[in-house]
């Protein structure tokens, strides 16, 4: 294989929704390409892009593929994203590196949620978009509605540069309205037959033409006033224009094929290697401190992991953009975010699982390595001389999330082992303990993305799990001031255990004055007490809130060796709250009195005795529940909107306003996040797929009296037996 130039790559990423034809394309491409001497297809289970097993048995892309093909002097290489937003991992790294997004439509189902999902992404990381309208030869295909249905959902600027003369099952022609000629097929080789125009067909092509010629003239100046002058542009110019509107997206040109039938593809291939942007054409990069760093294979080299994958009896490989300058093999460079030395032992390009072995890639273009010791996904990699490093992938907040055990316990170990390796290769799965709740979380794009980690831990990591209800990170706190005694005392045989100590307790509130010198509270079980304040200690706690702590001691009656000791049972029992485990917070603590044993009194008694005596004033100081409070932004077709919002009621939603954009309503909500478990899932289903939405921490706010009940009985039933 040669080693490209820059400027021969081109670097396109297939995206649109599940079942409108990438993989098929990419199949295409390869072929016609010459990479593959025989077309597979996704029902056969035998396609480049597709080689997992677990996307075989569900024929649908569930992880990116990095391919190739060689056409016309250039290297096209091919980033083929899964269709599912579940898997949308896939599509924004992928587009992260292309320098073109191919937005591909199934043309008898019109622009669906996958469509409109990957061309929001593509608009907010400004990329080039090419759209291909694909399976024209299905029955009930409408081209100009499809096309005003685009227009009026994606962009106006959307321009025709080809479109059916007879669309459906017998297909084989289209009018290309750059070439003014009819491209007819005969069989599926893709070469096609270059015909003149049909007489019933010269209007409506020129309509086109004259369409896509003003808005290549619109793209620069100069031939805006070649396009006044002459009112046409000779074919080269509108080349420039084209490239040029395309790179500034003011300009989305339109294609139409059957990429299984093979038709129209090769043209589709010929408008990517002449007019479609190389790296180097487009604005280049800048690194996270600033620095403009050009796609010059002469410039320093450098390097962004963007992918890796697990593949068996390789290991890992990573998958790179070479942003500057050139690889070579055996080549040295620093991963600048661990700072350690890696060695570029062996460099690939690569279609599916093959791998090709090159000397040298280019600024530009897109490759592989394995064995690095320490660089993953995002990591940047440079020359000693390169003092830059490249901005990470912008992934969506995970939206569904579940407990996850091995049902052997024996196993656990190796379950995280197996998480933590899944979440290298797919960085939108998080995986995290949970201390708090004693639960091992995962989180991800929605219960079909959980489930195919299920699927791996099953079959290729021959693990046994349980998904769980995952437990809610609840807090306690207190509503009114209350005052708790409580004498610790243990004798058995020599020295024993003794300390007593006297609090009050009250509600910390945020701006509230501090008490300080003799301080009067009224409480709910001993009526006003009177205490003086000697010293005071103020910790945020990890989990939010505060705890302020009063040394009110007066006389010596508790020695001040020992208050550490009652603080730190406090904060013992702070960490598992006394309603239902729960962390407690924002709570002012008064030790005000108490008694010492000139022998048996030590740091476990008072520590003891302070645990306790804030244990049973907590309990009588109005002690409530909080519950995680989430802002809930939920993207709704206008039709749906009844369906979601009474759903979202049904979850103790509080709706706090609506939007309208375009089709869409958003519609913003406060949810507990008690409410959202699976919500994703029935989401979904309220929408046949066509809703997303984001989710954001707010605040803790109390649960309702009922809500409470059910939690302390809940906690009641399971701590009964200790």
């Amino acid at each position: 294989m040669k080693v490209y130039q820059t400027n021969e790559i081109r670097n396109i990423a297939l995206v649109g929704n599940a079942g409108c034809g990438k993989t098929t394309l990419a199949e295409t491409m390869l072929f016609l390409g010459g990479v593959i001497n025989r077309r597979g297809d996704v029902i056969s289970k035998n396609t480049v892009s597709d080689y997992r097993e677990v996307e075989q048995i569900q024929q649908n892309s569930i992880f990116s593929s990095v391919l190739y093909t060689e056409f016309a002097g250039n290297k096209i290489n091919i980033l083929d994203a899964p269709g599912a937003d579940d898997f949308v991992g896939g599509v924004i790294s992928s587009m992260h590196v292309a320098d073109t997004v191919v937005l591909v439509l199934n043309s008898q189902n019109g622009i669906e949620v996958g469509a409109e999902v990957s061309w929001r992404n593509a608009a907010r990381m400004h990329k080039p978009v090419i759209i291909l309208a694909n399976h024209v030869d299905h029955d009930n295909v409408n081209f100009e509605k499809l096309i005003d249905e685009s227009k009026d959902l994606l962009s106006k600027k959307l321009a025709v540069v080809q479109y059916p003369v007879n669309a459906g099952p017998d297909f084989n022609a289209v009018i290309d309205v750059v070439k003014m000629k009819m491209l007819k097929w005969k069989d599926d080789s893709g070469k096609a037959e270059e015909l003149e125009v049909p007489k019933e067909e010269k209007e409506k092509a020129e309509e086109y033409l004259n369409a896509l010629v003003e808005l290549a003239a619109e793209s620069e100046e100069s031939l805006m006033e070649i396009f006044f002058e002459k009112g046409t542009l000779t074919e080269e110019e509108m080349k420039n224009g084209l490239k040029k509107g395309i790179i500034n997206r003011d300009i989305f040109p339109v294609f139409c094929s059957s990429a299984k039938r093979n038709y129209g593809v090769q043209r589709f291939m010929e408008f990517i290697c002449n007019v479609a942007p190389s790296p180097d054409q487009m604005p280049a990069a800048v690194s996270v401190e600033g620095t403009v760093v050009p796609c010059d294979p002469k410039g320093l080299t450098s390097l962004f992991v963007f992918k890796s994958s697990l593949e068996q009896h390789v290991g890992e490989i990573l998958y790179f953009k070479v942003m500057s300058g050139e690889i070579v093999e055996a080549q040295d460079l620093i991963n600048k975010k661990k700072s350690s030395k890696e060695r570029m032992a062996q460099i690939f390009c690569v279609y599916g699982k093959n791998r090709v072995k090159v000397p040298k890639i280019c600024a530009g273009d897109i490759g592989a390595t394995v064995k690095l010791k320490d660089s993953k996904t995002d990591h940047t990699l440079c020359t000693k001389e390169a003092d830059w490093v490249f901005d990470t992938l912008k992934f969506p907040s995970p939206k569904h999330r579940t407990a996850i055990k091995a049902n052997n316990e024996a196993d656990e170990e190796k379950l995280a082992e197996a998480l933590y390796k899944m979440r290298d290769e797919d960085p939108t799965l998080i995986v995290e303990y949970s201390k708090e709740l004693k639960q091992m979380l995962i989180y991800g794009q929605g219960e079909h993305h959980l489930n195919i980690v299920k699927w791996h831990l099953d079959n290729i990591y021959k693990i046994d799990i349980t998904f769980l209800a995952p437990r809610i990170q609840y807090r306690e706190t207190i509503t009114k001031p209350a005052q708790a005694d409580y004498r610790h005392k243990k004798q058995s045989g020599g020295a024993g255990q003794f300390g007593e100590v006297h609090m009050v307790i009250e509600p910390y509130e945020e701006g509230k004055p501090d008490s300080s010198g003799q301080t009067t509270i009224k409480t709910a079980n001993k009526g006003q007490m009177v205490v003086t304040v000697r010293g005071k200690e103020e910790d945020l706690l990890p989990w939010g809130g505060k705890l302020v702590f009063y040394n009110c001691i007066v006389g010596g009656v508790i020695e001040a060796r020992f208050m550490p000791a009652i603080k730190k049972g406090i904060m013992e029992k702070l960490e598992e709250g006394p309603l239902t485990g729960s962390y407690a917070r924002d709570i002012q603590v008064y030790v005000y009195d108490g008694k010492m044993h000139p022998v048996d009194s030590n740091e476990i008694s008072f520590k003891l005795a302070g645990l306790n005596a804030f244990k049973e004033a907590f309990k009588i100081a109005g002690p409530k529940i909080l519950e995680p409070i989430y802002n809930v932004e939920v993207r709704i077709p206008s039709d749906r909107m009844g369906d979601v919002m009474s759903d979202l009621q049904g979850r103790r939603a509080v709706i706090m306003g609506m939007e309208n954009e375009g089709r869409y309503e958003i519609l913003k909500a406060r949810v507990p996040l008690a409410e959202m478990n699976k919500y994703s899932t029935a989401l979904s289903s309220n929408t046949s797929g066509r809703a997303s939405y984001t989710m954001e921490f707010s605040e803790y706010a109390q649960v309702p009296p009922d809500v409470q009940e059910k939690l302390l009985k809940t906690y009641e039933d399971e701590h009964k037996d200790e």
